[in-house]
This record gives C-alpha cells, structure tokens and sequence, in this order.
C-alpha cells in the first residue's frame, strides 16, 4: 500500500499537510462535487483525485481538455440531450422496437 492509499488517522504512514491556492469559483465546483459523490471530505475528494492522476498517468491531460471541450460542444449546442430514463427505456425494448 503507498502512503496515498492510507486513511486518515491510525497506524497508517504519516500524513503531511500542504498548501494549494485555487481560485474561489474552482473551489465552490470541488466542494459541490465532493458533497455530490459522497466523500466524507474536500481533503478525502482531493486526495482520491491525486491518486488517481498518479495510478492512471495514461489518462493525460489532453485527455482531460477533450472531454472538457466535448462537454462545451454539447451544452452549446442547440440538440436536446437524451436523457437517462430514455437510455433506460430504449434498453428495455426488443430489437423491433417493442
């Protein structure tokens, strides 16, 4: 187990506190979705993030900048999103369409 992979407290490695300026509106959107996805904490949120940019180093930035612009594609775009209940729906019908 690396020293990212150990919770807070206990017996586990040390943990080292460090300073990270962000600007405010970046910190708001981190607070929003660590509370979205459950993380206990933005230090929880923020060091699951950490680890996964170390663990999977394939996914890079550029990765990172085309779906950022993908995503603006769609929201600027006048077509209508499909939703998740009609994903849903399409998968419960036959190939016929019933």
């Amino acid at each position: 187990m690396s020293n990212a992979d150990a919770p807070d407290g206990g017996d586990g490695p040390e943990m080292v506190q460090i300073n990270l300026r962000l600007s405010k509106s970046f910190l708001d959107d981190i607070d929003a979705t660590w509370n979205e996805q459950g993380f206990n904490s933005r230090s929880e949120f923020l060091r699951h993030a950490a680890r996964d940019a170390v663990k999977h180093p394939a996914f890079s930035r550029e990765g990172w900048k085309q779906i950022a612009a993908s995503e603006h594609e769609l929201r600027a775009s006048d077509e209508s999103l499909v939703s998740r209940e009609d994903v849903v729906a399409s998968m419960d019908r036959d190939d016929d369409g019933e």
